[in-house]
């Protein structure tokens, strides 16, 4: 049987205030992951988290760029990059993030590794987010409720529902997201989700491969709310990007991603570059500050070729040393 917003609010709200019992909260998520969650379970599971977290004030028009994570790619950072190219491009960005979940290193580990301290810059968030246009928001200092379930997710080994919810909490409560699942299945279920939530404009992305943003290789799948004219499939050539192959992205440890990054600020070209640029032009169209896909792609270029993006990382890093 599933469970209404109503009725998956008051679980998982019980689940985040300790009133439920380990075994009991073992047996329900893994229940739900079996036969699949509904849009209204995971509206309802967000909706609890959200009334429990940490929040701070945002500019208006703010997004955020942010995956679920679970691709098992192990890729270079993109979306941490596209959120210091697309704050580059005047869109106040959001930053919600963790450590790694299927990668080796996450955008919080690779942040690290360049230099930035993640704990006064996430005690500094409302501050940076009006005066440089970014924020990172690290999950774990926000959302303290998580901390009841973090050890039974562990012990499960598994996929739950909590895996799918972090994107959609997002502390500074944006209404406009640019969100990566970790299969094309996974779209439908999460724009649905997302309608309950009260979204204003957002694309839900999802490579063919697998992978939890739109894929520099070949085809990626979409859906969107509150945009027009956008389609449900898109390739790089679509974009004026060439394509390349998945293996051109793959990460390392958070050492090696911080340096790839860094060569990304200072220019370096290829296949990296050219997927910062495809999810850049997302991010700026679901932000209402570009009307096509070139136009987007432009517009990232030049936050890259003229430095803005790597000034901005250095300005971030010296605000929050």
């Amino acid at each position: 049987m599933t469970l209404s917003l109503a009725e998956s609010e008051a679980l998982f709200g019980r689940m985040l205030d300790g009133a439920m019992s380990d075994e009991d909260i073992a047996t329900v998520l893994i229940e739900m992951a079996e036969r699949g969650e509904t849009a209204e379970e995971l509206a309802g599971a967000v909706r609890a988290m959200r009334a429990r977290m940490k929040c701070i004030t945002a500019p208006a028009g703010a997004i955020d760029v942010c995956g679920t994570g679970g691709d098992g790619q192990h890729s270079l950072n993109v979306s941490t990059a596209v959120a210091l190219v697309v704050a580059a491009c005047d869109v106040p960005v959001a930053k919600h993030g963790n450590r790694a979940a299927s990668s080796k290193a996450g955008g919080a580990d690779t942040l690290e590794a360049l230099g930035l301290d993640l704990i006064r810059a996430s005690e500094l968030a409302e501050q940076t987010l009006p005066d440089l246009g970014i924020a990172f928001l690290f999950a774990q200092a926000y959302h303290p409720a998580l901390a009841r379930i973090a050890p039974i997710r562990k012990a499960l080994g598994r996929r739950t529902i909590f895996n799918l919810c972090g994107p959609l909490a997002n502390p500074a409560g944006v209404r406009r997201q640019l969100v990566g699942v970790s299969h094309p299945s996974l779209i439908a279920l999460y724009r649905d989700a997302m309608q309950l939530l009260d979204t204003e404009a957002a694309l839900i992305v999802s490579g063919a491969e697998g992978l939890d943003e739109l894929s520099i290789a070949g085809t990626s799948y979409m859906a969107t709310i509150g945009l027009d004219g956008i389609g449900t499939e898109i390739t790089p050539d679509r974009t004026g990007l060439a394509p390349h192959p998945l293996e051109d992205l793959r990460g390392g440890d958070a050492a090696y991603n911080a340096a790839a990054l860094r060569r990304l600020l200072e220019g370096e070209g290829g296949a990296y570059r050219d997927a910062v640029l495809l999810n850049s032009a997302a991010a700026l169209l679901v932000a209402g500050q570009v009307d096509d896909w070139l136009e987007g792609v432009e517009e990232a270029a030049e936050a890259l070729d003229k430095g803005l993006a790597k000034a901005l990382l250095d300005c971030w890093i010296d605000t929050t040393s």
